[in-house]
């Protein structure tokens, strides 16, 4: 029975989500604002968190930066009433893992929650280390910074796990339907066009060093050319 933190403010709806879930045999956690969010995720673990994006006291944008200092691999799924491509972005940049938009179907919620915790429960297909380096550049995927002489970068949770998995595929052709399936969850057209922004990102970062290169493999994927390897 997987533990799950739901943070929405809604009463009303609050209430219909924690029973629905608790048919399903989840047991659920509800906090009605963002602190007692943090508050109850820190003493008790939980194995997936349900954020409501406008919350009191810390929105849930904030609070997911702050759970993915703690943790970061518990998957994180934001609810908004927003449908701005902005805040959904947003939402992706500091760490999360699916997004629902108000109003939704608590079916469509069950089925994004059981996708997540099976995610989740497969191991990762990219390499974890604490440190890498990368031509005249060091990164560490564990506090998200990317280093060189010249200047240092703090990179956001998304564009660290896309520059880890470039660097696990390094000088080989990163697939992008499997790398859309495992950061996004699905490799739709628009998280496909957002995955060319964090890429486009990323080469910015990488462009002090003529050696490093992410080259555009037209229909298949992109690569990290390293040269003189």
């Amino acid at each position: 029975m997987a533990t799950i933190l739901l943070a929405e403010d809604e009463v009303i709806l609050g209430k219909l989500v924690k029973e629905a879930l608790e048919r399903k045999s989840f047991e659920v956690l509800w906090a009605k604002d963002g602190q007692e969010a943090y508050d109850l995720f820190c003493s008790r673990q939980p194995d997936l968190c349900i954020l409501d994006v406008m919350m009191p006291a810390i929105n849930g944008f904030v609070l997911a930066e702050m759970i993915r200092t703690l943790s970061k691999d518990i998957p994180l799924l934001f609810l908004t009433a927003r449908s701005e491509t902005d805040d959904v972005v947003r939402g992706f940049e500091v760490g999360g893992n699916d997004y629902l938009k108000k109003p939704f179907s608590l079916e469509e919620l069950m089925l994004r929650i059981k996708e997540l915790l099976r995610r989740n429960s497969q191991p990762a297909t990219t390499q974890t280390s604490e440190h890498y380096q990368i031509g005249k550049y060091s990164f560490s995927p564990v506090t998200q910074i990317l280093r060189s002489d010249e200047e240092t970068f703090k990179l956001s949770f998304k564009e660290s796990e896309l520059l880890n998995a470039l660097i696990a595929y390094k000088n080989s052709l990163m697939p992008r339907k499997e790398i859309l399936l495992q950061l996004w969850g699905d490799d739709s057209f628009f998280h496909s066009r957002t995955m060319d922004v964090y890429i486009a990102k990323l080469r910015k970062y990488l462009k002090h060093d003529p050696a490093l290169s992410i080259v555009n493999i037209r229909g298949f994927g992109f690569k990290l050319v390293e040269e003189n390897q």
